[in-house]
């Protein structure tokens, strides 16, 4: 963490706090709008102050964060995880939405044989596996 800044770049910060593996990769979203400062829209050379609010879109996941620290350069995730801090309904809200999709994942199963010759036409005329 650097106090001498009193002002990075949006991308430099994102990377900086670990949400993006590269520059590059953070300056996509903020250009596909997975970023907002502030609730609103941002630049990649956006100047990110301690004290803004950001929402980070990550895949699935939504991250609602406070920067709290200033960094341009990408040191360890502990150090990292000081840049900002994530509020408790945010924390919550990935976790209930990580947890759904574990309990999706876990109700699958493959059928435990291949289908018969007739399942199999019932497949191509329906399109859907789960149609047996």
């Amino acid at each position: 963490m650097t106090d001498d800044l009193d002002s990075v770049r949006l991308d430099l910060w994102l990377w900086a706090a670990r949400f993006f593996k590269t520059r590059a990769l953070a300056k996509v979203a903020i250009e596909t709008r997975k970023v907002e400062v502030g609730g609103q829209r941002a630049k990649s050379s956006r100047s990110v102050r301690v004290g803004d609010a950001l929402v980070v879109q990550r895949g699935e996941e939504r991250f609602h964060v406070e920067v709290a620290g200033l960094s341009d350069v990408r040191g360890p995730a502990t150090i990292a995880q000081r840049l900002y801090a994530e509020s408790d309904a945010s924390r919550m809200v990935r976790e209930a939405a990580r947890a759904t999709r574990a309990a999706e994942r876990a109700g699958y199963r493959a059928p435990k044989t291949k289908p018969d010759k007739r399942a199999r036409r019932l497949i191509r005329a329906v399109g859907d596996i789960d149609a047996l």
